[in-house]
């Protein structure tokens, strides 16, 4: 029935929550209804939206879902890099987390690719 749980881009952008997640712990408590917010939205979005896209039965909707999930795991490396910029986080923490969203995007590159070439 849940399908979506067997996807390897699924339980990795899952995983990325629980980093981001610990990540935040690092940020001032003024950050907390900022960027913490933003931050904690975004992350989010990207498996959750994987998988509201996979229990759609049409191709079409399964793509515009997987795209806003693309366009979150975006916006969650826009946040980092912020928080980089800001003193947050060390470079290295930035380093692990841009390979591991770069990695999430070309798997959900491919996911969407895969499902594209079905349609037609």
């Amino acid at each position: 029935m849940f399908s979506f749980r067997k996807l390897i881009v699924y339980n990795e952008a899952r995983a990325l929550v629980k980093e981001v997640y610990i990540l935040m712990n690092l940020f001032p408590k003024e950050e907390k209804y900022a960027l913490c917010d933003q931050l904690r939205r975004s992350s989010i979005s990207v498996p959750a939206n994987i998988a509201e896209g996979m229990g759609r039965r049409s191709k079409r909707e399964q793509i515009h879902f997987l795209e806003i999930a693309f366009g979150s795991l975006m916006e969650t490396f826009c946040h980092i890099e912020i928080a980089r910029d800001l003193g947050y986080i060390t470079e290295e923490q930035f380093n692990e987390k841009e390979r591991q969203i770069e990695l999430i995007s070309k798997k959900l590159s491919k996911l969407t690719y895969s499902i594209e070439k079905s349609i037609t």
